[in-house]
């Protein structure tokens, strides 16, 4: 009789808990049959000495082309544990652990939870999350794109932001969030800062060696994203500074600025999206102890896309341009510096696709989009890189190529549980 209490006991204890508190499964398996054709033309001058040369052939154009299976074409793949305990009083603890996997090759599983890893406390003064998790500026390239960044549609804007970011413009590790409560009718947003966890120095008279001690900066991220939401309309602005480069000896810090705004408004027959982003590269240098702010470069972009339901399924399409600053360029010729006109690096891309859903958790999709580069601009829609340098067999002289186009499509089928 006794025992039999006792475990009537524990069954009342474990009712309690479980309802207080809950873990959960979650994953997404994403497989597409890829395809990619990256294109560099031939820009060596066409002089009268070439034509000359017995055997000249101009070289003209170069592929470089793949097809693979991959993942991702149209949710990022990946399995995750989530949890969430009731604290009582309004608050609430949570966990997310969250994993990328390749289950292309199955190379990729559960081994890091780099996609997020984060303890947070809730209630309703807001959310206080720490660890790995999107950075904020990210989210206006992911929630107003067509394609979410993923796959061959992925916008211009998200593909050059990836690039001037160390580590990517992704999400940032060793992080503390702060995000405002979802009772402020319809007003959302965040806050975070993430530690750089370099060793700081104060040398007095002496300048450090070398080495570890040198970077005192890197690695650090501070950004926000303020937006509001209610009915068919979401606009969101957001803005974040990541130190790309330290150097305690030159007194040097290289910097990512990024700012955008994003928006979209859902009609019922067709939503709208835009963005508009800028991400400012600077090297601030101070050498004399006065400060100053050396040559930077900007990166500007925007983005417009729909999506149309059409049945069961759904019509995605967008357009992204974006085009590199650069800074100004002088030849000094006499002893006077001449401006040189320098053509700004830019590039288009148009993506179109389509997604059927076969039920709320499967859905087959295409994709095809298509990149067109100008002035040095070298953006691909995935696969190889592009040729750069080709020998001419008949002469022996290396030819220069510059990307042109980037052509791709996904064909796949998406799983989530």
């Amino acid at each position: 009789m006794k025992k039999s209490l006792v475990a009537l006991a524990t069954l009342a204890v474990a009712g309690v808990a479980s309802a207080q508190s809950s873990v959960t499964l979650f994953g997404v398996v994403d497989a597409a049959v890829s395809g990619y054709s990256n294109k560099s033309n031939d820009v060596t001058p066409y002089t009268l000495a070439n034509f000359l040369t017995p055997g000249f052939t101009p070289v003209g154009s170069i592929k470089t082309s793949q097809t693979a299976l991959s993942n991702s074409g149209y949710n990022s793949s990946r399995l995750g544990f989530r949890g969430t305990e009731d604290l009582g009083g309004g608050l609430a603890a949570s966990f997310w652990l969250e994993a990328p996997i390749t289950n292309d090759d199955g190379a990729t599983g559960v081994s890091t939870f780099a996609r997020r890893s984060t303890v947070s406390l809730s209630g309703g003064f807001g959310e206080i999350r720490l660890g790995r998790d999107y950075k904020p500026t990210f989210w206006n390239h992911t929630v107003f794109d067509p394609f979410g960044t993923n796959g061959v549609g992925t916008n211009l804007i998200q593909t050059a932001g990836g690039t001037l970011e160390a580590g990517g413009n992704v999400r940032a590790s060793n992080s503390v969030g702060y995000f405002l409560p979802p009772n402020l009718g319809g007003f959302y947003g965040q806050v975070m800062y993430a530690f750089h966890e370099r060793t700081s120095i104060d040398s007095g008279f002496f300048t450090p060696a070398t080495g570890t001690l040198a970077d005192t900066r890197s690695g650090g991220y501070a950004g926000g994203r303020f937006g509001f939401a209610n009915g068919p309309l979401d606009v969101a602005i957001a803005y974040g500074r990541a130190n790309n480069v330290s150097n305690f000896q030159l007194g040097r810090d290289e910097y990512a600025k990024n700012a955008n705004i994003g928006a979209s408004y859902d009609f019922g027959v067709v939503k709208l999206y835009g963005e508009y982003s800028e991400v400012k590269n600077s090297t601030e240098f101070d050498p004399s102890g006065f400060g100053r702010t050396d040559a930077s470069t900007k990166t500007k972009g925007y983005l417009v896309g729909l999506t149309a339901p059409v049945g069961p399924g759904l019509i995605r399409a967008s357009f992204s341009h974006v085009r590199q600053e650069l800074p100004d360029q002088f030849n000094v010729i006499g002893g006077f510096a001449i401006p040189v006109n320098v053509p700004e690096p830019r590039a288009d891309k148009f993506a179109l696709g389509y997604v059927h859903n076969l039920s709320k958790r499967t859905a087959l999709y295409a994709t095809v989009a298509r990149i067109s580069n100008k002035n040095g601009a070298g953006y691909t829609v995935g696969g190889p890189a592009f040729a750069t340098s080709v020998v001419n067999p008949t002469t022996g002289t290396a030819a220069t190529l510059v990307p042109k186009t980037s052509i791709g499509y996904d064909i796949g089928i998406r799983h989530a549980f």
